[in-house]
C-alpha cells in the first residue's frame, strides 16, 4: 500500500502511538527515505508490531495521516537497572527543519515516564553534528562509551564508505538538567565562547584544499576542559573531502576513547561561529575524583 501523500501548506503535528498495519508499512517506508535504505532493509512492520504490542514503543509525528517522523524503541537491562532503549529515530528530509526530531523525543520521554522508568539510552554516530546537537544540546543526553565500528559495514546512503563507530548516550529523564534543556534553557552563546576560549583543544584542525576542515593532530586531554571539534557538515566532506572522511572518523575516535578512558565527560555541545565560519564542538569536563573509602 503506497503512503498517503502529504497535505500541502504549513503543517503541525500529532504524536502518537502507531496502531495499524498500514502505519507500520508506511514506518518502513520513512526509514528508506529518510537514510537512503538500498542494500540493507528497514526495521519491518512485523518487528515494529512485536515492539509495540510488548512493552516498546512505535511512535510517529504525524501531519494530518501523513507520517512525517518515527521513533522505534524498547525495553533494555544492563543487569542492574531497566531503561528505555531508543533504537532509532528518522524523520522524512522534507520535514527535518520542522522541529520534528525535537518534539518526537519529547513525546518518548513523556511515554517512558508513563511506563514507570527513569533512563533512556540510544546510540548515534558522533560526526554528526545535527545530532549532535539534537542529542547532547537540546536534550540534554550524555555520551558515556565510545563504540568502534559498531554495526559493521552498513549499506544506507548516510553511512556508505565509513566504519560505523557510535557514542552511546544516557538520558536520565527526570534530572533537572535536562528539564532546563527540554524547556529550552540553554547556555548563551558567549558562554559558549568563553568555554570554547578557556578549554584544551583535544583535536587541532585546519582548512583543507576543498575549503573544509581536516584535523591534524590529536591530544589527550590535560587540563579541567577540553573541547572536541568534529565537522559542521560531514555531508559536505562526503562531496568535497571525500578522502578526509577517514581521517576525521580515527581522529575523533582516538580523541574520544582517550577522554574517556582519563575519566572525562560530554556534557554539552555546541555550534561557535568563528571568524565568519561555523565549526561544531562537544565540549567535555574532568571527572571529580571519588571519594576516599
Amino acid at each position: 500500500m503506497a503512503a498517503p501523500v502529504a497535505p500541502g501548506g504549513p503543517h503541525d503535528f500529532a504524536f502518537r502511538r502507531l496502531t495499524k498495519p498500514e502505519e507500520f508499512r508506511h514506518a518502513e517506508e520513512l526509514q528508506r527515505e529518510a537514510w537512503g535504505l538500498t542494500d540493507e532493509p528497514p526495521t519491518s512492520s512485523t518487528i515494529q508490531r512485536a515492539i509495540q504490542d510488548n512493552g516498546g514503543l512505535v511512535l510517529g509525528a504525524f501531519a494530518d495521516i501523513y507520517l512525517a517522523g518515527l521513533t522505534i524503541g524498547f525495553l533494555g537491562w544492563d543487569g542492574t537497572q531497566l531503561y528505555h532503549y531508543s533504537h532509532m529515530t528518522a524523520v522524512r528530509p522534507p520535514y527535518q527543519n520542522h522541529h520534528v526530531g525535537f518534539r518526537l523525543k519529547a513525546f518518548q520521554r513523556e511515554e517512558v515516564l508513563r511506563q514507570g522508568l527513569a533512563l533512556a539510552r540510544w546510540t548515534f554516530d558522533p560526526l554528526q553534528s545535527k545530532n549532535a546537537r539534537l542529542n547532547v544540546r537540546r536534550l540534554g543526553a550524555r555520551p558515556d562509551q565510545y563504540h568502534v565500528h559498531y554495526y559493521g559495514t552498513m549499506g544506507s546512503e548516510l553511512n556508505r564508505g565509513m566504519e560505523s563507530d557510535r557514542v552511546r548516550v544516557t538520558w536520565a529523564l527526570t534530572e533537572p538538567d535536562v528539564e532546563a534543556r527540554m524547556a529550552g534553557q540553554l547556555p548563551t552563546p558567549e558562554k559558549d565562547l568563553a568555554r570554547w576560549k578557556e578549554s584544551q583543544a583535544l583535536i587541532e584542525t585546519s582548512v583543507g584544499e576543498a575549503g573544509l576542515r581536516v584535523p591534524t593532530t590529536v591530544s589527550e586531554p590535560s587540563r579541567p576542559t577540553a573541547h572536541l571539534e568534529i565537522p559542521f557538515d560531514l555531508q559536505a566532506i562526503r562531496s568535497h573531502e571525500t578522502a578526509t572522511l577517514r581521517t576525521w572518523r580515527h581522529a575523533t575516535r582516538d580523541a574520544f576513547r582517550a577522554a574517556f578512558d582519563m575519566g572525562y565527560r560530554v556534557d554539552d555541545f555546541a555550534v561557535l561561529p568563528l571568524e565568519h565560519e561555523r565549526r561544531s564542538f562537544y565540549f567535555l569536563s574532568a571527572s571529580p575524583a571519588p571519594p576516599p573509602a
